[in-house]
């Protein structure tokens, strides 16, 4: 998401999306007001239309009931950049943290591999476990592309072939 205006978040979930990365989530507010963009009531405050999301409202009866699904399925995810609030705050799934965006808060821009982002960054990690919450690596596995094929490469030129 370029910002977290309902708005904005409405926009990509009448389009069918049901997950949110939300960037520099700062306060217990951006927080809630995150959530208030993502979930029906009574979590939130997200708008309902005919839209290509809802198949333009074709088939749904019940519209509580579809609310209700809607809610379950959302997946939102917080950028941090505030910890303590932020975690208070109920219908986040998980956590990420910007390693560049952080790195440069902490005064090394350009260096998320420096020793004291990745120490701080694991710190917030175990803080958010230890909440009972996970982070976006908990549940998302990614891969480069460009490591998938050198590692493809790899295996090729490695294995005998008689």
């Amino acid at each position: 998401m370029p910002d977290i205006g309902s708005s904005t978040i409405l926009r990509y979930l009448d389009r069918g999306i049901m997950g949110i990365v939300a960037p520099h989530i700062a306060t217990e507010a951006d927080a809630r007001q995150l959530v208030r963009a993502c979930y029906f009531g009574p979590l939130g405050e997200r708008s309902f239309g005919a839209n290509r999301g809802t198949d333009y409202n074709a088939g749904i009866a019940d519209k509580a009931a579809y609310y209700r699904e809607a809610n379950e399925q959302m997946l939102v995810c917080a950028l941090l950049d505030n910890l303590d609030a932020i975690l208070a705050v109920p219908g986040i799934d998980l956590y990420s943290i910007g390693p560049n965006d952080f790195a440069q808060s902490l005064g090394y821009p350009g260096q998320p591999d420096h020793p004291e982002v990745v120490k701080t960054m694991q710190e917030i990690t175990n803080r958010i476990r230890q909440a009972g919450r996970r982070m976006q690596g908990d549940v998302m596995q990614g891969a480069w592309v460009s490591d998938m094929l050198l590692d493809a490469g790899r295996r090729i030129l490695s294995s005998e072939h008689g």
